[in-house]
């Protein structure tokens, strides 16, 4: 009888992790996934974006496996191109969490990721994209982001940091929602009770493997829940202090192929 992988998934977060600075995923990095693949550990990314902002991504690597989309709210199967599994946020909660945030820290600016294949990103007056190179559209009044079905909310303030505004939000919010710290000016919204791992854990199942066996790569603290469930959990050179103080190791950066350093120790080079 064979002896199992010791890691028999790699899941990877994209941006600030898989990504480079330039939204591409080096030569090095492709030949190291391709390599734990062919070992026995397929790649799954796990990302905050949601499905329609990583299509063409997933064309360009030849990305054929699942894909856990909008913080653990879509698990895509980019095979068949068909989403398996989304959960929606309450869009009169989200706007009642919204209130609930305003009263506490002031006026904030508010996306929203809709829900589906083709879901656009809504953006209210104020809003800046903290990923200029994703699609968005700009409406005219708050109002209008609640017109179609949402799987989250992305909300800026024009003066907190990013972890004063989620710690604020979190104490006000409850069971509302979700709340998470993303990246740089991204605190999101999610259905309360869903994130990284809860999708990462459904994508896992329905891939028949177990997430204790996994090595997982993150570099913000939305990936915390993603590496509780996993094996061996790997941060970024430069990661948010939570999701070092909960890594097995620190890699290199995106951008100086962390990711492959790692695998290449694991799975070996070519």
């Amino acid at each position: 009888m064979s002896t199992p992988p010791a890691h028999s998934l790699v899941a990877t977060d994209l941006d600030g992790t898989l990504l480079r600075s330039d939204d591409t995923v080096s030569a090095r990095t492709r030949t190291a996934l391709t390599r734990a693949a062919s070992a026995g550990a397929p790649h799954l990314i796990v990302t905050g974006r949601p499905v329609p902002g990583i299509r063409a991504l997933l064309a360009d690597l030849s990305y054929e496996g699942l894909a856990v989309c909008g913080q653990g709210t879509q698990v895509y199967d980019a095979g068949s191109a068909r989403m398996l599994s989304s959960r929606t946020l309450d869009r009169e909660l989200a706007d009642t969490a919204l209130g609930k945030i305003e009263a506490e820290v002031g006026p904030v600016f508010a996306a929203v990721d809709q829900d589906g294949t083709e879901g656009r990103t809504l953006i209210e007056p104020g809003y800046l994209m903290p990923h200029p190179t994703l699609p968005a559209q700009r409406t005219g009044h708050r109002r209008e982001l609640w017109e179609a079905p949402v799987i989250k909310v992305l909300v800026r303030h024009p003066r907190l940091t990013d972890d004063e505004l989620a710690a604020a939000a979190r104490a006000v919010v409850g069971d509302l929602a979700t709340v998470t710290m993303a990246g740089p000016g991204t605190v999101e919204l999610a259905p309360h009770g869903v994130d990284k791992g809860t999708g990462f854990g459904l994508a896992a199942e329905i891939l028949g493997r177990d997430p204790a066996g996994a090595v997982a790569f993150g570099d913000m603290p939305n990936d915390l829940p993603m590496f509780r469930r996993s094996g061996h959990r790997v941060a970024m050179a430069g990661a948010h202090p939570e999701l070092r103080a909960a890594a097995d190791e620190i890699t290199l950066s995106n951008d100086d192929d962390g990711v492959a350093v790692v695998l290449e120790r694991l799975f070996g080079r070519r």
